[in-house]
């Protein structure tokens, strides 16, 4: 089995692009020889396999929460609808079982985060939870050095599929190294398996760059980011808040190029989960 997010759907892009990638993940966890589990809260209720209709009214609903591990027993309690966050779906999916889980991108170490102390709990849960995570590397608008260095002091293994630096999410790669590099999702199943086998804490992360005929160009994108961090710095949105916005702003600056690549690479990662997931559970 394969998890799956709903921040990506409630907080990540617009009605009907977010149900339809998110039907479109599905479809490719499955023909790469996998089960897909999205993950949300609905009416307090964790549920492991949303069904399309659900994710069709998650698309839809105004004011669903984004949930991360704090927000977990509050939603529950008040019978609220969440959408977890990737620290949140790990957690979920090691309740039930699940070791492998696709995503966009991580969460990190926030820009100025020396000042803010802005961390992201997915750089925790990472150095806890069970859990394999497949991304196209943090997500454009934090800073990659500083979240790779808060992955090693956690003891996280970051894996790259056939790239010697971690992916760069809109861009090919960063120029930061990972700690291994893998050939084929068997290659990467083992390893998994191996920290299991070794009773070590914690999940592995993978990156996974996006492809190369998708990617934006560094010069481009790293200037729209960084005049949607000014437009956030200036307007005070920070905590939960600063990454819905700044990818909203990023998506309205490229005129919506950014968007469509986030759904290439996220389709991307959930092909290369599907079949790390098959390896694992043959090596099970």
């Amino acid at each position: 089995m394969v998890a799956l997010e709903t921040t990506i759907i409630s907080h990540g892009m617009p009605y009907p692009k977010n149900v339809e990638t998110a039907r479109l993940v599905e479809k490719t966890v499955r023909e790469n020889g996998a089960i897909p589990a999205t993950i949300g809260i609905i009416d307090g209720e964790i549920v492991i396999g949303m069904d399309d209709d659900e994710i069709e009214e998650f698309g839809k609903r105004k004011g669903i929460e984004k949930v991360s591990k704090r927000d977990l027993p509050i939603v529950v309690a008040r019978k609220a609808w969440g959408a977890t966050t990737v620290s949140a779906t790990m957690l979920c999916a090691a309740m039930a079982g699940i070791k492998i889980f696709v995503t966009g991108g991580i969460g990190g170490v926030h820009r100025g985060a020396e000042k803010t102390f802005d961390i992201s709990r997915d750089l925790k849960e990472l150095g806890e939870v069970p859990v394999t995570v497949i991304c196209s590397g943090a997500k454009a608008i934090l800073d990659i050095k500083k979240t790779l260095e808060y992955l090693e002091t956690e003891g996280v293994s970051v894996l790259s599929y056939k790239a010697k630096t971690f992916a760069n999410f809109y861009s090919l790669s960063s120029n930061d190294p990972v700690d291994a590099v893998f050939e084929t999702p068997k290659e990467a199943a083992e390893i998994i398996k191996a920290k299991h086998d070794l009773g070590l804490s914690g999940g592995i992360l993978i990156s996974n760059p996006v492809p190369e005929e998708f990617a934006l160009p560094h010069s481009y994108i790293d200037k729209v980011v960084d005049e949607a961090v000014a437009k956030a710095e200036e307007l005070g949105i920070s905590g939960k808040e600063s990454t819905p916005f700044l990818l909203k702003e990023i998506v309205e600056k490229t005129g919506g190029e950014s968007l469509e690549t986030n759904i290439k690479l996220v389709i991307n990662n959930a092909k290369l989960g599907a079949k790390i997931a098959s390896e694992l559970s043959n090596l099970d």
